[in-house]
């Protein structure tokens, strides 16, 4: 009985690891199953994580420790697969009743496992070597699994690494088309001075492509959510963010601005905050602060006619801004609350300084 209960154990062990590993590595595409072990290992680490450091952390150096938290994370759940794997086999060795040399008779449970690991990671010592057929097969079989499962870790590091950096320029490049952070008013106005905002239609139809890549991205290898931007002030969330506002107003209404392509920019962005929403399983939370009051909608108005540039200003147009809003905000909302990012505002008063024109040795 005991036997029977060690083997299924153990082969559950082996499968349930292989398979996660499978779905979080190879399988290009998002899983809908409810139970997850990757995803309640994220849920639960990312909750323990922040609450450590917004505990323990003073509030300047917070960003610092939770930046460190992605790349962990990855460790942490490669070494859970690994240790699932080697336990597993642990079991249905000891399950088949195996024997080994040099092990002093029946070898115990922490026999099973020394053996089980130096097979996964096929280190060949030699030192215990199994004697019946049962548990050769075994061995053949984890050395096997082993071997594929470290090249496939491996090749899989580079890929999330590309994936990142090419996240990450375009981030980078916003800041002097955007402002740091990137807002909506602040991206309309630099890109309406003197090209009649043709250069704004080739921004959007750029970062309609990053969106694109965004969302590809993000649901193959979901780990890169919790990967910061390198500046406080910026994320991809805060971009996604920026880029969505900007589209809502330009479809309003921004005389000689390209609403074709606003549309389309909009259409991606908005299926990429939607798929990801369900990636880290953060509801749509429609109980936050108002981004836009009317107060701020009339100065940012102002501020965009100071610049000459006309955003539409009727009751028609302030119920279809609001109608766009209600279709991607309450997304942004609870992905930046889920993952502890600023929402960037829709306009910034005054002047302020971009990441560009500031030098981190001004403050050594």
């Amino acid at each position: 009985m005991l036997n029977s209960l060690a083997a299924l154990s153990g082969a559950f062990l082996v499968l349930l690891s292989l398979w996660e590993g499978f779905e979080t590595i190879v399988l290009p595409r998002r899983v809908t199953r409810r139970f997850r072990l990757t995803q309640l290992f994220y849920r639960s680490t990312w909750r323990f994580w922040t609450s450590v450091v917004r505990s323990l952390a003073a509030r300047q150096n917070q960003e610092n420790f939770l930046s460190v938290f992605g790349p962990l994370s990855l460790l942490l759940l490669f070494g859970i697969w690994v240790g699932g794997i080697i336990f597993g086999f642990a079991l249905l060795h000891l399950s088949a009743g195996a024997t080994f040399s040099n092990a002093g008779g029946t070898p115990g449970f922490l026999t099973c496992i020394y053996f089980s690991g130096t097979t996964f990671f096929t280190l060949g010592l030699g030192d215990v070597a199994p004697l019946m057929p049962s548990s050769r097969f075994l061995t053949v079989m984890e050395s096997g699994m082993g071997f594929g499962f470290l090249a496939l870790v491996i090749g899989y590091l580079p890929a999330l690494n590309q994936s990142f950096a090419r996240r990450e320029v375009r981030i980078a490049l916003l800041d002097a088309r955007a402002g740091s952070p990137a807002t909506a008013a602040e991206m309309i106005r630099r890109h309406g001075r003197d090209l009649a905002l043709e250069e704004l239609r080739h921004l959007l139809r750029d970062w309609e492509q990053w969106t694109s890549e965004l969302l590809e991205s993000h649901l193959s290898y979901p780990v890169l959510a919790y990967f910061r931007s390198h500046h406080e002030n910026q994320s991809w969330m805060a971009a996604l963010t920026a880029i969505l506002d900007t589209c809502a107003l330009v479809m309003v209404g921004l005389e000689g601005a390209c609403e074709r392509q606003a549309e389309l920019t909009f259409a991606m962005a908005r299926h990429a905050v939607v798929d990801l929403s369900h990636v880290i399983q953060a509801r749509p939370d429609r109980s936050g602060d108002d981004r836009l009051p009317p107060e701020r909608l009339v100065e940012m108005r102002r501020f965009l006619a100071e610049s000459g540039l006309k955003l539409r200003s009727d009751e028609e147009a302030d119920e279809r801004l609001l109608a766009l809003r209600s279709m991607y905000e309450p997304y942004v909302a609870s992905i930046a609350g889920h993952l502890g990012l600023s929402v960037p505002p829709w306009y910034v008063p005054g002047d302020h300084t971009d990441n560009w024109q500031v030098s981190g040795w001004e403050h050594t």
